[in-house]
């Protein structure tokens, strides 16, 4: 399918593409910025628009039906970020239920399906509206949870957990379209600060409820209670999710459909898979590692190609891509998200080998989790007055940097006073990141092409959550067994892979010591090398985010899309909502 409504034939050039300046009434903060837009075309039919050629209009005025729909948005993104931070923390336990060292698949298995399937998930919300769209996520995030929960191997908990996957991308990316449909650029850094806030929220969350679950032998609640939360965030959107939708024939949908994307979805899932067995199912010189990688990689090009070239209503935004501040900005967006989950997904378990419950580890995550939801609302807030926000992405760069710095200096007994304070500084850096990586990407373009623009802004971020917890896994699965004790490795059978990171933790407080010290040691000093990579990550960021710009932000929404309007009609003693029209 396609994330790119359609214009009639005779009028549309898909890959011609022009820069033209920003109108004076965009905004007041900066020089004019370049708008990257195809030519411009005429619509084929009412609620047919295009990317680069629909009408803008200022920012209407937010009644309480936005507010409606705002807290909607809100409660699917808190749904969705609850479930994934709380995962971390009950990682080892599941593990050791199950008696597998495949622990790892239970996030890269969300992440795999929320990734491959995010563009076509924008796709459906082009063509069939962002309303069914949203509903079709819950309902997916609700099955999979249920079939998680009620799993009797892990292999149902990952079948489970790669359904609640697709429903979760799908959720988050309705979230930041329907923020790009709502709310002006210049005025969206609040929003989307208060998007992160409630990310934020629950990823603070997320690790103590599924600690204190795991804890208790109880993990398979934590994804039952989903369940009523689904519900709650369906009603809602049922109710308030009065979104315009396209007025569009069925034939005519399917004819926008870019079947192609099956093709993206499998080589996607291909280089997913190879990322996440590297290291630490197989090794990465293996063939079951090459494979994939190879084929997915190659699967991926002949896509591009293809879309390139031959396909009428292609998926990948290739007018958007031309603007080097928008491909700075995807790059930044990567880097961010690689560092953030790895953070995410390691950092209890240095707390777990010291002996914390996981709950106890998903309370002392608290200084990591509680700066970030502030410094993103300072982001969004900073960057609405001002409309500068590449300072932003310098200063949370640095801090990242620093961060992972002084947590390399973390031994398996440091005192309060390094574990607890140093994250903060990593925290303080995320947050301000989490909607700072945005606005270069958006800045250059017309309103009308910013949802597709934040489409794939959401797969970029996902796969770089794929390679931050991939990152982690091939660290362990090549450092831990060489720094481990052997009079415990020969325990183990002489190996221990990446996934076995998890399930042996739980062994730790078991073991008598001077072995137990020196486990602890080892996987202090496992994570010191994956803290280290991350200093890389966090400087190569800093680097790439020198070369953004500060272009000025319009103050315009696309018309096709919003709240629905009501309107009254001649001898009518009611009111009809009216769906998108041109």
């Amino acid at each position: 399918m396609s994330i790119k409504p359609s214009p009639p034939p005779s009028t549309r050039s898909t890959h011609s593409t022009t820069v033209e300046p920003t109108p004076t009434t965009s905004s007041t903060y900066n020089e004019k910025a370049p708008i990257v837009s195809s030519t411009p075309q005429a619509p084929s039919h009412k609620g047919d628009g295009d990317r680069d050629g629909s009408a803008a209009s200022k920012s209407p005025k937010k009644d309480g039906r936005f507010w409606l729909i705002f807290l909607t948005l809100c409660c699917c993104c808190f749904l969705s970020a609850l479930d994934l931070t709380a995962v971390s923390t009950a990682l080892p336990t599941i593990a050791a239920d199950f008696r597998s060292s495949e622990a790892t698949w239970i996030g890269s298995a969300y992440a795999l399906t929320s990734t491959a399937l995010i563009p076509w998930t924008g796709g459906l919300a082009a063509i069939f509206g962002r309303r069914p769209v949203m509903i079709g996520g819950i309902l997916l995030f609700a099955l999979g949870s249920a079939l998680t929960g009620a799993a009797q191997s892990m292999a149902m908990a990952i079948g489970g957990r790669s359904v609640q996957g697709i429903g979760g991308g799908a959720i988050l990316t309705m979230v930041e379209i329907v923020v790009c449909d709502l709310v002006p650029l210049a005025e969206r850094g609040n929003y989307f600060g208060a998007i992160g806030a409630v990310w934020a929220l629950a990823s603070t969350l997320g690790p103590p409820i599924g600690g204190a679950l795991a804890s208790a032998g109880a993990w398979r609640w934590l994804f039952y209670l989903n369940l009523p939360l689904c519900g709650i965030a369906l009603a809602l959107t049922v109710f308030f999710f009065k979104i315009k939708a396209p007025e569009t024939t069925t034939q005519e949908k399917l004819d926008q459909m870019d079947y192609w994307n099956v093709l993206f979805v499998a080589a996607a899932t291909s280089t997913i898979l190879g990322l996440t067995w590297g290291g630490g199912t197989h090794p990465w010189s293996s063939y079951q590692v090459l494979v994939p990688l190879i084929v997915g990689i190659f699967g991926m090009i002949a896509f591009v190609i293809i879309e390139r070239k031959y396909v009428k209503h292609p998926t990948v935004p290739f007018d958007i891509l031309v603007h080097p501040n928008a491909l700075l900005g995807y790059l930044t967006t990567y880097l961010h998200a690689v560092v953030m989950l790895a953070i995410v997904y390691y950092l209890p378990l240095y707390f777990q080998m010291r002996g914390y419950s996981a709950v106890q580890s998903g309370v002392k995550i608290f200084s990591i989790s509680w700066t970030i939801a502030p410094f993103a609302i300072i982001t969004g807030a900073i960057v609405t007055v001002t409309g500068h926000y590449v300072a932003l992405n310098w200063i949370g760069w640095a801090f990242v940097t620093i961060g992972c710095g002084l947590m390399s200096l973390l031994k398996y007994n440091s005192p309060t006073s390094m574990w607890g304070a140093f994250p903060v500084i990593v925290g303080i850096g995320l947050g301000l990141l989490y909607t700072g990586t945005m606005f270069p990407v958006l800045a250059p373009l017309k309103p009308a092409q910013q949802p597709y623009a934040i489409t794939f802004y959401g797969f970029v971020r996902s796969f770089g959550q794929v390679l931050g917890i991939t990152i982690g896994s091939t660290v362990f699965s090549n450092q831990l067994g060489s720094k481990l004790p052997e009079a415990f490795v020969s325990q183990l059978g002489g190996e221990v892979s990446g996934d076995a990171a998890y399930a042996l933790v739980a062994q730790i407080a078991q073991l008598a010591e001077p072995i137990r010290s020196e486990v602890r040691e080892a996987y202090a000093e496992t994570l010191v090398v994956l803290w280290q990579i991350l200093i890389g990550l966090g400087g190569l960021g800093f680097c790439i985010s020198l070369g953004l710009k500060n272009l000025a932000l319009t103050t315009e929404v696309e018309a096709s899309w919003g709240v629905q309007e009501k309107k009254k009609e001649a001898g009518a003693p009611g009111a009809e909502e009216e769906s998108v029209g041109r």
